[in-house]
């Protein structure tokens, strides 16, 4: 238990109907006394004027009590609901510091809830994801893994994988009873169920793969010459008119980003300037960026004039193609395809994908859709989805690069016996079980401050 408090506005920024203030720390019940005068009833509202050391009132409003352990925290925590005008709650706040609390650092209320064993990391970071969820689905799945469902899972693997080490284990520290390797690895079947953690935690990666794309989705970069058609495309995509449409080359001189949602897949679409050659200093300007932008991109839809490309690739096209990072996957648009009489479609042209489509009327929209997902990885799953952040999928991967060694490893009883030590930390790492302060400490400073 931490023997300071910690205080904070626990509700965002700006004006609003109702604010929080939340404290955490031991023995709140004089600190309440103090700032309400009275004492406090566990676990019910109590309205109550909020005091400055004067006795004047700052606010009137309910008071919260919920007395350690049973709390978010595990430890004492007041909970503070006033009127949500900034000034109101800076005094409030204020209020509190004067009675000794401090001003809580990003995520550590959440950080104590989980140093004091009322939520393992995976739950704690769960948290984070609820705030920042970005689609329905991404809801679903957060509050999946904040109830449980996600360390239950981590916990199913690990407690087979125990099994397993002390069975091996107790043959090495007892090699009195003659029992060898072969024998053991016979009777016991510890090769098939090796065999069979490995499958169930590849199910669990192809889940938690799935489910990070809804944390983070992809960052999408249209690229291509001037009046190609990027900003349409940007607004198509978009449902509305998000960026300037002109016949005038070189419109669009900074980067345009626009959050689209596809199967629930969060998409950050980013349309750029024209990649051309040019004296104008504001529309170079826009064009570094846009290179910048290309560089950090998961896909990129390069944009050509259907009607210029019936035929192929213009030169144009092809310098602006050979400049593309090839470790980003690229995606060849044939914009304006109702003006070239194409029918929108797909095709494949030396392992490169094309799409023929148009902006401007919607055809073959429902197409680069379909694709998007693809380069995504993106397959419909049911409810068990993992919002797993890329620490999760770090370690499910080093858990599954153990158990194939010790399978390699498997006639070799003290080797196998090691891999299986190092697949249990790996996985410990997901709950909190094997985990190094400063790691703990990275994680927390990206909460916000009041949770």
């Amino acid at each position: 238990m931490n023997e300071e408090t910690i205080a904070a506005v626990a509700t965002a920024p700006g004006r609003g109907g109702i604010g929080v203030v939340r404290v955490s720390g031991p023995r709140l019940t004089d600190f309440a006394r103090r700032l309400c005068g009275l004492l406090p009833l566990a676990r019910q509202a109590t309205l109550t004027d909020f005091r400055d050391g004067q006795g004047r009132t700052i606010d009137r409003g309910i008071l919260l009590y919920f007395p350690a352990p049973h709390s978010f925290t595990g430890e004492d925590v007041l909970e503070l609901q006033g009127h949500g005008g900034p000034v109101v709650l800076h005094l409030l706040l204020q209020r509190c510091l004067e009675l000794g609390a401090r001003l809580a650092e990003p995520g550590e209320f959440t950080r104590r809830a989980f140093l004091n064993d009322k939520l393992d990391l995976a739950q704690a970071e769960a948290v984070a994801d609820l705030i920042d969820a970005s689609s329905v689905q991404a809801v679903r799945s957060a509050l999946r893994s904040l109830s449980g469902e996600f360390s239950r899972q981590v916990h199913g693997i690990v407690d087979r994988l125990i099994e397993l080490r002390m069975l091996i284990e107790a043959t090495l520290d007892f090699p009195d009873e003659e029992i060898d390797a072969a024998t053991l690895l016979r009777e016991a079947n510890v090769m098939s169920r090796l065999e069979q953690l490995r499958a169930d935690l590849a199910g669990m990666q192809r889940r938690a793969r799935q489910g990070s794309l809804l944390r983070s989705g992809l960052q999408v970069v249209l690229a291509g010459p001037p009046n190609v058609g990027k900003s349409s495309l940007l607004n198509r995509l978009a449902g509305e008119e998000r960026a300037i449409v002109t016949e005038i080359a070189g419109t669009t001189r900074d980067t345009v980003r626009e959050l689209i949602q596809v199967e629930g897949i969060p998409l950050h679409i980013i349309d750029t300037a024209g990649l051309r050659e040019t004296g104008d200093t504001i529309e170079k300007l826009g064009i570094e960026r846009s290179w910048q932008e290309i560089e950090r991109a998961d896909v990129i839809l390069q944009l050509v004039d259907a009607c210029d490309a019936r035929h192929g690739l213009t030169a144009e096209d092809v310098a602006i193609a050979g400049q593309l990072p090839e470790r980003v996957e690229r995606i060849v648009i044939h914009n304006k395809c109702d003006l070239s009489g194409e029918p929108a479609g797909r095709s494949e042209e030396g392992g490169q994908v094309h799409l023929r489509l148009s902006a401007r009327s919607g055809q073959g929209i429902e197409l680069l859709h379909a694709e998007l997902l693809r380069v995504a990885g993106w397959q419909e799953h049911g409810e068990d989805l993992i919002l797993a952040r890329e620490r999760h999928l770090q370690a499910l991967q080093a858990a599954d690069s153990h158990l194939a060694e010790a399978l390699i490893r498997g006639d070799a009883l003290e080797f196998c016996a090691e891999e299986l030590r190092g697949a249990q930390e790996a996985l410990g790492e997901i709950t909190g079980k094997f985990t190094a302060d400063d790691l703990l400490g990275a994680i927390f400073s990206r909460f916000c401050i009041g949770k």
